[in-house]
């Protein structure tokens, strides 16, 4: 089930970035072991979203013997992702050189905030820094206020396992054609600059500030923006587009002359006031009625109770539940082939034997790994 199934990936256990990757290759069909570490084996969590899907086995990565198990199942996979800081998998004995000798179509999946290089390349580091250093939190935040970070989603999961997917899947298609691995760095600075790239083409024309809140999709246009309700709810707005622009205004009743002026920043920040005591009038259900469906570009803003139980997220079955855990489903779909349902997140070291086995290890090979504590 699912356009990767057939592909092997090996994913040596992680936080964030990582998971998040091995668990979008895994959704679409691929094959995917979670390497543990055996200190770990026992330990996990239903809720842990991010490890569904997937089969674990646990590996002391520092027994020599547990080394050349992980190296075992390199030979039979597509690709290998990690995610420590760089020079760790070398120093393990797991590096891409070795990794390569015994598999040279493998595609070797980095993941880090810095990158494999420069200068804060060794430095710790979390979302929050990542996308600091490439100007995307800077640009988030209303105005006269600091910035505001994103949850983690700009640089774990668009800018970092999201990029690292996508480089894995284009690195075994080339491989499919050359025979040849290679390594992939993934960076979140620099993914969280690529999903910047418009924002960065709108500042060098001249039409995007430096001044948080000022602009057309960071709060500043009276026409993009959240709206509060009467009963404490919120909606959201996106009437960029003349005619969209001009529903608004006809469904709000907005009738004032001054409204005509949209795309005159000057005029926004009285046009938002206006507006926002425009919607203290009514309830976010009765905006719903009156606007939702139309092409407005309008909906409310829905919390993480009310999001799973929307007519239209019901009727896409954009949500699942998986061992009483309510997540979101596999995306994207496709028509032929099928997304499966992901299995609930596995505890370390769950399937060891089953993995083992089913990649090539003899019984004898697994007795003999088990005694020496690998």
């Amino acid at each position: 089930m699912g356009p990767l199934s057939g592909y092997k990936i090996i994913e040596i256990a992680g936080i964030g970035p990582g998971p998040f990757c091995a668990m979008m290759l895994s959704d679409l069909g691929a094959e995917v072991v979670r390497v543990d570490r055996k200190s770990a084996e026992g330990t996990g969590s239903k809720f842990n979203v991010l490890n569904r899907g997937r089969k674990s086995v646990a590996v002391d990565l520092k027994n020599p013997d547990g080394i050349e198990a992980v190296l075992k199942l390199v030979e039979g996979a597509d690709a290998l992702i990690e995610g420590f800081r760089p020079g760790v998998m070398e120093r393990l004995g797991l590096g891409p050189d070795v990794c390569f000798a015994r598999n040279p179509k493998l595609v070797f999946g980095r993941m880090t905030g810095w990158g494999q290089d420069g200068p804060m390349a060794q430095a710790a580091g979390h979302d929050i820094n990542y996308i600091s250093l490439s100007g995307a939190l800077h640009a988030i935040g209303s105005k006269d206020g600091k910035p505001v970070p994103p949850l983690n989603l700009v640089g774990d999961f668009g800018g970092g396992g999201m990029m690292l997917a996508l480089g894995v899947v284009s690195a075994i298609l080339e491989a499919q054609k050359s025979n040849q691995g290679q390594i992939v760095d993934a960076a979140m600075t620099e993914g969280s600059a690529a999903l910047m790239g418009i924002i960065f083409g709108q500042h060098s024309a001249g039409v995007w500030s430096n001044d948080r809140g000022t602009n057309m999709l960071d709060s500043g246009a009276h026409f993009y923006d959240s709206y509060e309700c009467q009963d404490g709810k919120y909606i959201s707005l996106g009437s960029i587009e003349p005619q969209f622009y001009a529903i608004l205004l006809e469904k709000a009743g907005l009738d004032d002359a001054a409204f005509e002026k949209q795309m005159e920043k000057d005029e926004w920040a009285g046009l938002k006031d206006t507006i926002t005591e425009v919607f203290l009038t009514k309830t976010r259900a009765e905006w719903c009625e009156i606007m939702e469906g139309t092409d407005i570009c309008f909906a409310p803003i829905l919390d993480l109770d009310e999001a799973p139980e929307h007519p239209h997220n019901k009727h896409r079955k954009s949500f699942i539940e998986i061992d009483g855990v309510t997540q979101h489903a596999p995306t994207p779909r496709f028509s032929r082939t099928e997304n499966a349902t992901p299995s609930a997140p596995p505890m370390a070291g769950e399937h060891t034997d089953e993995v083992l086995s089913n990649w090539g290890f003899s019984g004898d090979e697994i007795a003999n790994l088990k005694s020496s504590g690998a």
